[in-house]
């Protein structure tokens, strides 16, 4: 099965500190690093890494899009479908990671510029049973008929809302799964997924929306999927974590790469778990994403 990925590429702009600076005030950091970033690019390269034939669908500006373009590529990734704008600078991720945890402010840039005739053009060699990732990192409207549009071929859909955003009603009926963390969960449904009770809770709002599947990462908790009548807690993998940037992508990457393979989702969610365990014992996004090989479930 293809997997096609529609969403941001960005090149982040990484640097430790030890606190967030209050106004006006100067912080010196260390270990700067531009690393080739943005969810979207990251999903697809976790995909690629970890066994999966990923066609990224998205657009790269003027500063930074060669690079972004080989990067991508050069992990596997199928870039056919990414299209190159001159009139912008590709997408722009300014980290900061404090004690191992990230802070970022996202310039959209060039990831703006995706329109639904770029993804007609990309879903044309899509088939029934591929599957389709998104997040909200490019524009609402163009998610949304991405997504029409792979239901109308029979596609498996799923959408990290990321960042949280409010969304037309419409979209959460297209989704197949519906990934969001804690904080993204509670955007949407007033209930932040802690313990069992609040997590059917949330979960039960987000179907009452439409979702069919729910699947909440839980940070150093695992993940949980609510839906056709199952529930199901993975438990994360306990390692020392030096930079979570990635974390999340790895994980959503990684889940539907075992989904298209055939395993349950249950299966999905352990692999997606250890991966992801991996990820945030390395510092950058998609250098710290594991191959297949490491990946011990």
């Amino acid at each position: 099965m293809k997997i096609y990925v529609v969403g941001s590429l960005n090149m982040d702009l990484v640097i430790n500190a030890p606190f967030m600076p209050k106004s006006g005030m100067t912080v010196t950091g260390s270990g700067f690093m531009a690393n080739a970033g943005g969810k979207g690019a990251n999903q697809a390269v976790a995909v690629s890494k970890l066994g999966g034939a990923c066609y990224m669908v998205g657009c790269v500006g003027k500063e930074f899009g060669e690079e972004l373009l080989a990067t991508v590529r050069g992990y596997g990734v199928h870039t056919d479908h990414i299209a190159r704008v001159q009139d912008v600078s590709s997408g722009i991720a300014m980290i900061t990671v404090i004690d191992g945890d990230n802070r970022i402010i996202l310039d959209r840039g060039a990831n703006g510029r995706l329109t639904c005739d770029m993804i007609d053009k990309a879903l044309s060699s899509a088939r029934k049973g591929d599957y389709l990732i998104a997040q909200l990192e490019t524009e609402i409207s163009v998610v949304q008929y991405a997504f029409r549009r792979a239901k109308d071929i029979g596609m498996v859909t799923l959408l990290n809302p990321a960042p949280a955003a409010k969304l037309p009603h419409e979209l959460f009926s297209l989704c197949d799964y519906f990934a969001p963390n804690q904080t993204e969960a509670e955007f949407y449904t007033g209930v932040y997924p802690s313990g069992n009770d609040s997590i059917a809770a949330c979960a039960d709002r987000l179907k009452r929306l439409g979702v069919r599947g729910v699947l909440i990462t839980l940070g150093e908790e695992g993940s949980v999927f609510v839906g056709d009548g199952v529930f199901y807690k993975a438990e994360a993998r306990r390692v020392k974590a030096v930079d979570t940037t990635g974390a999340g992508d790895t994980y959503i990457g990684a889940f539907v790469t075992r989904l298209s393979e055939g395993a349950s989702v249950e299966q999905a969610m352990d692999f997606a778990s250890a991966a992801s365990a991996i990820t945030v014992t390395r510092r950058g996004a998609q250098q710290s994403i594991p191959v297949r090989e490491e990946v011990k479930n």
